[in-house]
């Protein structure tokens, strides 16, 4: 069984500059940062990084940290653009920017999946600020983006308000990823295309708790439940988990089994502009027909 590697290409507003002894230098926008990266055990390509801020991770092991600002950084954010789709760029707690650039590559195959089809409709699960809602609105279809966080949700309506899409069929939830697709079964509804991203860990906007070893499956279940023969894609990213690709993607391959298509498995990364070389960030699996 082949794993596949999609990579993300650096684009006007987002490069990997550099990497190597355990971080990464980016660009976003008119700003360069620089993160922890264990994946980089390279050395850099060069030893001098200019940098308007960096993320200092604590030193215990529960992903804490601070950022240390050379240069005056907009707290608020800067706007950055993929495509037609306008969003905030932002310095979080969580060490990220707001957005997982190494998604591109797949925001632009989902909308190639959905390339023909008359009215499409897709879910956007655990959608965070919502760039791949909007990837996917900006080429007509309806969408459905659901995330437990409040602030997230609003940041995604925010961002669709940047991109001059706050009237697009988009219904923006805030809820728990597995009660509402639990509630969808039910109700007998059907989808295109999911796209999901859960986190390892979290809770939703009533304290349910998500682990995603104990509760992924069954949630996949359920997505399995909401595709039918006119449906295009299920993809799954899995983050800052020590998995393989091989078993989210046998897990797809058993949830699919009835259902014509193919299973595919990988990693994301990105590729770094000062070397061309390539730096894992995720693993993913998805069915497709």
């Amino acid at each position: 069984m082949s794993l596949q590697t999609l990579i993300g290409e650096p684009w006007a507003d987002y490069g990997l500059v550099d990497s190597g002894n355990g971080r990464k230098l980016e660009r976003y926008g008119r700003f360069r940062f620089i993160r922890p990266e264990v994946q980089a055990l390279w050395q850099p390509a060069s030893p001098d990084w200019r940098a308007d801020g960096e993320f200092v991770p604590a030193s215990d092991e529960e992903g804490g940290g601070q950022w240390r600002f050379t240069t005056p950084v907009p707290r608020e954010g800067w706007p950055l653009r993929w495509d037609e789709v306008r969003f905030t760029a932002q310095t979080t707690p969580f060490r990220h920017l707001g957005f997982f650039p190494d998604m591109a590559p797949v925001w632009s195959w989902m909308r190639e999946r959905l390339q023909g089809v008359e009215a499409p409709e897709a879910l956007n699960l655990f959608g965070y600020t919502g760039v791949g809602t909007l990837a996917l609105a900006a080429k007509g279809a309806r969408m459905v983006h659901v995330d437990a966080s409040k602030k997230s949700v609003e940041a995604a309506r925010g961002n669709a308000r940047l991109t001059g899409m706050a009237d697009a069929p988009i219904r923006w939830l805030t809820d728990d990823a597995t009660k509402f697709v639990a509630r969808e079964v039910r109700r007998g509804r059907r989808y295109h295309g999911i796209i999901l991203d859960p986190p390892k860990f979290g809770r939703g906007p009533e304290g349910e708790l998500w682990r995603l070893e104990q509760h992924l499956p069954a949630l996949i279940a359920d997505c399995r439940r909401l595709l039918d023969g006119a449906s295009r894609f299920l993809f799954l990213t899995v983050y800052a988990v020590h998995m393989s690709p091989l078993a989210i993607g046998e897990m797809l391959r058993q949830a699919f089994a009835d259902l014509p298509g193919t299973v595919e498995m990988g990693e994301l990364a990105v590729r770094e502009e000062a070397r061309g070389l390539v730096l894992p960030t995720a693993i993913w699996a998805r069915w497709a027909r």
